[in-house]
């Protein structure tokens, strides 16, 4: 059977004219109220747990909750958790 013939292929060049640089837009750091936000929000969420866990009986608009203290308290501290994500 004959051999078929091998096929050279150039070597590919994008176009000059198709590449326009693109500038970055870098962002700044992030305002110092920002972190005292998510920082607050983290700390609060602790406090809220700590409280329902050491005075669940005496506090008045804790008592009615019951369980829910738990997701109150978790979601405050996820909240500041996320907001971590957009700290520059």
């Amino acid at each position: 059977m004959p051999k078929s013939k091998v096929r050279k292929k150039s070597v590919y060049t994008p176009p000059a004219d198709r590449r326009t640089p693109v500038k970055a837009k870098l962002a700044g750091p992030s305002h110092p109220i920002y972190v005292a936000a998510f920082l607050s929000m983290m700390l609060l969420g602790l406090a809220w747990l700590v409280v329902y866990y050491l005075v669940p009986v005496g506090i008045p608009f804790m008592e009615p909750l019951g369980a829910w203290n738990f997701l109150i308290g978790f979601a405050l501290m996820i909240i500041g958790l996320l907001m971590t994500m957009r700290w520059r």
